[in-house]
């Protein structure tokens, strides 16, 4: 019986990250790869059997890299806090690692929950990651600050798992705002050596918006998919304006005259 390690990575995810654990007990160890969380992330892992294991966030790709560091049995899944693994993909998980002809890597497919229904389109499902089921060895990340691709070390394709596992991405619409803010200045750093306008940022929000909401069938999502398209729509938009911020440096700054007011005579 081929042995399984699970990774989580999470920042303050105290109200996500036990349902995670949760889902992942059918694994032979769960890693829990916190980036120093200032709420209790770390406390309720530990007390759920989970390793703990602390990493300085340096974008996610080393962290992930560390993650996999820290995994020691013969396969590895990747769960994110916001994830949650189905029994169905757990079993088909286990019949994959004890096949003798498996490959060496798999997607994983997603379905996601947002704003009280399944999304059905909107590049939402099935959406995949990077793949999710691998040996040790065979995959690592690219060192990015966030859409880190992978590097497979293997000659053989990857294949695809049938069974979805859950994404609750956004408990409300403050982390949806949240995360574009956080992801947009992740991103910026990567397009800071382009050259970059405010038309380059309306153009390629819009083009974001527009496969989303059309291309991606986000339309036939109702409201959810609008919120969807607007949200890729804010989020690519503010990459290059913040990409633009890193370019202008100084002339983008405060003044630093400090002008004094005088009363004018009556």
């Amino acid at each position: 019986m081929s042995k399984i390690s699970v990774y989580i990575i999470a920042f303050n995810e105290a109200e996500k990250v036990a349902a995670t654990i949760e889902s992942a007990r059918w694994a032979d160890e769960i890693i829990v790869v916190d980036s120093w969380s200032t709420d209790s992330t770390a406390e309720i892992a530990s007390q759920l059997g989970a390793r703990v294991v602390q990493v300085k966030f340096q974008g996610f790709g080393d962290l992930r890299n560390q993650a996999l560091a820290a995994c020691t049995h013969d396969w590895i899944f990747s769960l994110d806090a916001d994830e949650r693994c189905t029994v169905e993909a757990a079993q088909e998980i286990r019949s994959v690692v004890n096949d003798p002809n498996a490959v060496d890597a798999y997607w994983m497919p997603r379905r996601n929950f947002f704003m009280g229904q399944w999304i059905r389109h909107s590049g939402w499902y099935p959406n995949y990651r990077q793949p999710q089921l691998f040996r040790k060895g065979r995959m690592t990340y690219e060192p990015k600050q966030v859409h880190e691709g992978y590097v497979l070390h293997s000659d053989k394709p990857v294949g695809h798992l049938t069974q979805a596992i859950w994404q609750f991405p956004f408990k409300n619409m403050a982390e949806v705002m949240h995360k574009a803010n956080r992801y947009s200045s992740l991103g910026a750093e990567r397009v800071a050596g382009q050259p970059v306008s405010m038309w380059t940022a309306f153009s390629h929000g819009l083009w974001s918006f527009v496969k989303h909401y059309l291309f991606k069938l986000g339309f036939l999502d109702g409201w959810p998919g609008f919120v969807i398209a607007f949200g890729n729509f804010e989020g690519t938009f503010y990459r290059y304006v913040k990409a633009m911020e890193i370019q202008k440096g100084a002339q983008w700054k405060l003044p630093t005259e400090v002008t004094t007011y005088v009363k004018p005579k009556d």
